[in-house]
């Protein structure tokens, strides 16, 4: 027998997402050096050989925020897939701010608020569960699928967190494993729960008291139409004997069949970016809490994992009213200055304490407000002298986060 050589790699349960995520974050600075490396070689090529053309290491975005889809998709059609791997570098036009990282965590927050917006008619957004899915009608080109996964796998390749509001049955399909039926009580609450009723009915008369055939109605800009599960679907009745079969089709219809195209563009373009051996390791819940964070809030922790510069420290009066204040301030409130903070109001899968929150004293009296820098998760803080004025400065702050300049 040839010996076939093992890697503590080939078996994923032995690491915890932490540390997955770790593996693929090492992954993606490695896979970003190689790229660097290979655009510096062929820019030292070019001072010598006209026919090499030089290239930026760099994958640069420049975008205008009133067009910023727009923007983004022109430059990320031109890109090889060697550029996808690059370091992401973005601009705002207009704006001052360099990229350490800040400006690129607010540009994935405002292109796929953007791109997943259901008035666009490229995903439907279920009211019951707040999710979205993929519509299986559309006047949008399935290119626009393929760029919007690129989008998502270069957030994960350049480690930043992004709101995506999609079911499990994503990132299962993306590690090619198939959805259940709790995938669809997930984003179909009220149609998962028929379904189980369905399969857990033990009376006779279920072909009577359901009525259902194999098909499926579904409506699109208010028109319905039926859509058989299997062909033929609409002379076949749902009985006992084939309700399990009628209950896999359907699923299969919702996640499957009726988006294929789409997904399939969108699957591609994602796996152009940040596919690879150490992606497989992951189990779907790891790796949508790598994606999007989660809400794991330990608000104690934050205040303990913080660091402070210059004159402050733990015990100075202006940190201990801050402190104070922030956590007399609601649960939305605590969000939005995660999201003032940090550019997201979720949770890094390392947890509240890899934010690593900065504060040091700033310039100016207490007209001034506190001032964020995302890139490094960074709090400007004048040095307040009562709770009132640091509470407005504050929610003022926090109320207007979006924009870049420098301070």
């Amino acid at each position: 027998m040839t010996d076939i050589p093992v890697t503590i790699c080939t078996y994923p349960f032995v690491f915890d997402a932490a540390a997955k995520t770790t593996l693929l974050q090492t992954d993606a600075v490695l896979q970003m050096q190689m790229a660097v490396d290979q655009a510096q070689r062929q820019n030292f090529s070019s001072l010598f050989l006209p026919v090499v053309e030089s290239v930026n290491p760099c994958l640069i975005l420049i975008v205008r925020r009133e067009n910023i889809v727009g923007d983004t998709m022109e430059v990320l059609r031109k890109s090889k897939n060697v550029d996808y791997k690059k370091p992401l570098k973005v601009i705002f036009v207009g704006e001052e701010a360099v990229d350490a990282g800040g400006v690129r965590k607010e540009f994935f927050l405002l292109i796929m608020r953007e791109l997943l917006d259901p008035k666009y008619g490229m995903f439907r957004y279920y009211e019951d569960s707040r999710l979205i899915w993929f519509s299986d009608k559309t006047f949008e080109e399935i290119d626009l699928f393929h760029l919007i996964g690129i989008i998502c796998g270069l957030a994960i390749y350049n480690l930043t967190i992004v709101d995506l509001h999609f079911p499990l049955a994503l990132y299962k399909k993306l590690l090619k494993k198939t959805p259940t039926l709790d995938d669809l009580k997930e984003l179909m609450p009220d149609v998962g729960r028929n379904l189980q009723h369905l399969l857990d009915y033990t009376e006779d008369d279920l072909d009577e008291t359901f009525c259902l055939n194999f098909t499926i109605t579904v409506e699109n800009f208010g028109a319905t139409e039926v859509k058989e599960l299997v062909p033929n679907g609409g002379e076949i009745c749902v009985n006992q004997s084939n309700r399990q079969e009628f209950v896999s089709a359907y699923v299969d219809y919702i996640f499957n069949k009726s988006v294929a195209p789409l997904f399939d563009a969108f699957y591609v373009g994602f796996h152009k970016v940040c596919g690879g051996k150490v992606l497989q390791l992951f189990q779907p819940s790891e790796l949508q809490a790598m994606v999007i964070g989660n809400t794991n809030y330990d608000w104690k922790e934050l205040e303990k994992s913080t660091e402070y510069k210059g004159e402050y420290w733990a015990e100075h009066p202006t940190i201990k009213l801050f402190w104070e204040v922030f956590h007399e301030l609601p649960l939305e409130k605590k969000k939005q200055f995660l999201l003032f903070l940090s550019g997201s109001d979720r949770i890094p899968i390392m947890g509240m304490k890899s934010l690593k929150l900065v504060i040091q004293p700033t310039g100016g009296g207490d007209q001034y407000l506190p001032v964020a820098h995302t890139c490094f998760n960074l709090l400007d803080l004048p040095k307040y002298t009562d709770r009132e004025t640091l509470h407005a400065k504050l929610i003022q702050a926090i109320d207007h986060y979006e924009g870049f300049n420098l301070v």
